[in-house]
């Protein structure tokens, strides 16, 4: 890219990825778990510590950790059956040459979650089928934007091609840390700062040290697998079972410390 697109993206693309999705994605997610409450009260909502409000929130929780739960696990299903990966566990090799059933077992998984939580809550079945409909509605952007990425190697695309291209992967990416952090909290206004730096300081880290993250080859596996315990940790606190509020940041330090130690052994010998 030229110098004026990278600039471009860098500071432009950051306020997209930051401000309009990141902060508004999470209200917008309160806002259809809450419909009662229109879209001025469920923002307002959001920042508010009256406790009718917060009840309110609390109440439509299982919807919204159902919906998102659902989502995680199909990204996380999706990555082990179909995505090119280095394979970090025992197991892995053997479900990535079985990837054509990857359909068959999220239907069987939707279908066994929904059926389950008709038995508890008719909304909760309803948001994990609307989590299956928004997985496969930002895989189809992601895959487009694969597309777009074989033209740019190949030198045809433009650089506003190229700064869409971004965007989208950008945008995609946004929507997966939005749902997975109301695993760790639901709180709206945590969930916005915790993003927001996440994603300077990941720009930064992805920009200044891009060569050096190559090398470390398990890390996208700790990020999926964090994400799969994530979404069972969503699900199974949609069906209202007691799950401590420390389990969450415990699960994810630990399996993503796993596997970037389980890079830093493989370093010499992939170098």
């Amino acid at each position: 890219m030229a110098a004026w697109a990278r600039r471009w993206f860098l500071i432009y693309g950051l306020f997209i990825a930051v401000f309009l999705i990141r902060a508004l994605l999470p209200w917008l997610i309160v806002w259809m778990s809450n419909p009662a409450l229109g879209p001025v009260e469920a923002f307002t909502a959001t920042f508010s510590n009256d406790p009718e409000v917060i009840a309110a929130i609390e109440e439509s929780a299982p919807i919204l950790l159902m919906g998102g739960g659902t989502f995680l696990l199909f990204l996380f299903l999706h990555w082990i059956f179909l995505e090119e990966k280095h394979y970090g566990l025992p197991g892995e090799c053997f479900i990535a040459s079985k990837g054509v059933w990857f359909f068959a077992v999220v239907s069987i998984l939707l279908a066994a979650i929904v059926w389950f939580a008709l038995q508890v809550n008719t909304m909760a079945a309803f948001a994990a089928v609307i989590g299956s409909t928004a997985f496969f509605i930002v895989h189809g952007f992601r895959q487009n934007a694969e597309e777009q990425e074989r033209k740019m190697l190949s030198g045809t695309m433009s650089d506003w091609s190229k700064i869409f291209y971004l965007e989208v992967i950008d945008a995609t990416f946004s929507i997966d840390g939005v749902i997975g952090a109301f695993a760790f909290t639901m709180s709206v206004p945590l969930i916005i700062i915790g993003n927001g730096l996440g994603a300077l300081v990941v720009r930064q880290i992805t920009v200044s040290n891009v060569d050096k993250i190559k090398n470390y080859l398990f890390l996208k596996n700790g990020a999926m697998y964090s994400i799969f315990f994530l979404g069972i940790i969503m699900v199974l606190d949609g069906f209202g079972a007691n799950i401590p509020v420390w389990l969450s940041p415990l699960v994810t330090f630990g399996v993503v410390g796993f596997f970037y130690f389980k890079s830093v052994r493989a370093m010499p010998a992939a170098g």
